[in-house]
């Protein structure tokens, strides 16, 4: 079973048009608390849809995050992308049409996952380039983990729309990385480890950017949106709304 039945709607001149059929929503959640997030904000915008019977079903795989973090260490990269691939399995059978991925560091492996997938995904990477682009932006900043700032996840596909990147530097970027792993993964950020990542804002405005893509799935605890002095782009709120309009068709 995949997704919910096509629904036949009547026009204002008495005609029917057939409107496509919803499609399920999988989520394949590596950390905890940017799973937690993901599956709220598509909840949220579920529910935001006018006809109760076009709002999609949501499903969530998360396999353990020790699991990830230990292939992560050891740069496993292709068992990282089997996880993620077996996560899709186990999604299809509970109905899911497409797959979502929120974690940043796990695109890395994406293109590794969706060789064995038995259902599409959607790229957040990708998403993201495109609202970047979508506005103008010549330069923006990327706060995330070392494996996300210092890797090619962002770096590639913003490079080929000509949008520039900058990141913190060497010494920031390393507090950021591990307030990260050791704060918002567990869903808690002190207000101390903010300020770092607001002064790293401040010092990629500083340095040119016109924005900020907050990439770590927990974002929203690093900073507050409406406390950084550049505009934020948050690639979980991105696939959200993304996954929502996929579902609708």
């Amino acid at each position: 079973m995949s997704g919910r039945p096509a629904i036949d709607r009547a026009g204002a001149d008495g005609s029917t048009h057939r409107m496509p059929p919803t499609k399920h929503i999988g989520i394949v959640g590596v950390s905890p608390e940017g799973s937690s997030v993901c599956y709220r904000l598509i909840g949220r915008r579920a529910a935001e849809v006018p006809d109760p019977q076009r709002r999609p079903s949501i499903s969530l795989h998360n396999a353990p995050f020790s699991t990830y973090l230990d292939a992560l260490h050891k740069d496993d990269w292709v068992r990282f992308g089997q996880m993620l691939a077996d996560s899709a399995h186990v999604l299809r059978q509970a109905g899911a049409n497409f797959c979502v991925l929120p974690d940043n560091v796990a695109h890395h492996a994406l293109h590794l996952a969706e060789a064995h997938s038995p259902i599409p995904w959607l790229n957040m990477v990708q998403l993201v380039a495109d609202a970047v682009s979508g506005t103008g932006c010549q330069k923006v900043g990327l706060i995330g983990t070392k494996y996300v700032t210092f890797g090619s996840t962002y770096q590639t596909v913003l490079g080929l729309k000509g949008i520039h990147l900058l990141v913190p530097e060497q010494r920031e970027a390393e507090e950021i990385d591990s307030i990260i792993f050791r704060e918002a993964v567990y869903g808690r950020v002190r207000a101390e480890s903010r300020l770092r990542v607001l002064e790293a804002v401040k010092g990629l405005g500083a340095r040119g950017c016109d924005a900020v893509i907050f990439a770590s799935s927990e974002g929203y605890l690093l900073l507050d949106a409406a406390d950084s002095p550049l505009p934020v782009f948050d690639p979980v709120e991105l696939l959200a709304e993304a996954a929502i309009r996929h579902a609708l068709g």
